[in-house]
């Protein structure tokens, strides 16, 4: 049996109480600063307001202010804020980290930088811990995984990575299930980066079915053609993507793939998607979705960015990502959807 402390009582961080303390094992689940209405419901009725299923029993609830109280003693730590507290998370909680204590994150996303390199969270995160002169390792989550169908038991695989085999397979034993599955890997950014890319993506994908309800009703049927088709251009510009991360292996495109498929049936990402093929611009969709996080468009944005720089220096060719590009535009410059089919098309021998 191990401590397992989870910072972060958002879906995704709470989702995790399951498999863990199904387990055996003891778990703490902390709050950050945002979350003191969750913990306080968590603790008065054994259930996560948006859940729909009781935690296991015998989890323990804690306010931020009783972090190190939750801390210690701690196997491992799980880190499960959202992509807009990586900041927080820096400089509040790590400095508090106990040494040599592993941490693994389910935190999404990646870190432009100006000349046009995206890092993980993770290496924002070694920056403040090398600087603290600190020991952590540092592990990550990454895959198809939504928060209510883990506390569903779906069947779920996901893959953990790590600079450390013997540490991610400690891990994966406290964690790994009848239902979540658990694959590892030592490439960090290969994984991270593969799970952060499909954001602005999915956004793409979801497009198509507004552009559908807008033409032929909302009610009418899924049309398939053209989310596959946006799908495919989506796996393809990952894919460059992933090479230019120097990552390119082909079951980090697999995780991506996969992570892609279930953020376009379902979450935040395919609510905004939907609403700009409506015809929404980006400021009435975010109004329309309003105290919704929305931190694929974050991502996206990032992205982006770093691949512009990357052309102005001549290393890529902004013609190879027409529906990143184009998201880009919707977000950022408020362009209407108009999804260009053609530049997906193309002539091999």
């Amino acid at each position: 049996m191990k401590t397992i402390t989870i910072i972060g009582a958002g879906m995704m961080g709470s989702a995790l109480a399951f498999p863990a303390r199904e387990n055996g094992n003891e778990v703490r689940l902390v709050g950050t600063h945002l979350d003191r209405e969750i913990i306080d419901a968590c603790r008065k009725t054994g259930r996560h307001p948006k859940f729909v299923k009781d935690f296991p029993a015998g989890i323990t609830y804690y306010q931020i202010e009783e972090l190190l109280d939750a801390i210690r003693g701690a196997d491992f730590i799980i880190c499960g804020v959202s992509s807009f507290g990586v900041e927080w998370y820096r400089d509040e909680v790590l400095p508090k980290l106990e040494e040599n204590v592993p941490m693994i994150s389910v935190t999404k996303g990646l870190m432009n930088t100006e000349n046009g390199d995206l890092l993980t969270y993770l290496d924002i995160w070694q920056e403040k811990l090398d600087a603290l002169g600190k020991k952590i390792p540092l592990n990550a989550i990454g895959g198809p995984c939504t928060s209510y169908e883990l506390v569903a038991h779906d069947q779920t695989e996901v893959t953990f990575c790590g600079k450390d085999m013997d540490v991610l397979r400690m891990i994966k034993s406290a964690m790994a299930t009848d239902y979540y599955h658990i694959s590892l890997s030592t490439d960090i950014v290969g994984v991270e980066s593969a799970v952060a890319l499909k954001n602005g993506f999915a956004l793409g994908i979801t497009l198509t079915i507004g552009l559908n309800q807008k033409e032929f009703g909302i009610d009418s049927e899924l049309h398939y053609n053209s989310q596959a088709a946006v799908f495919g251009q989506a796996v393809r510009e990952m894919n460059k993507l992933l090479h230019l991360q120097n990552a390119g292996d082909f079951d980090n495109l697999v995780l991506g793939a996969g992570d892609l498929y279930v953020t376009v049936y379902g979450g935040r990402t395919r609510l905004v998607g939907i609403l700009l093929g409506r015809g929404l611009n980006i400021d009435e969709a975010k109004a329309e979705l309003k105290g919704v996080t929305l931190e694929s468009l974050v991502v996206a944005e990032r992205v982006a960015k770093a691949i512009r720089v990357k052309a102005e220096k001549g290393l890529i060719n902004l013609q190879d990502f027409p529906l990143l590009m184009h998201i880009d535009e919707i977000i950022t410059q408020k362009k209407a959807v108009n999804i260009p089919w053609e530049k997906f098309t193309f002539e091999r021998e």
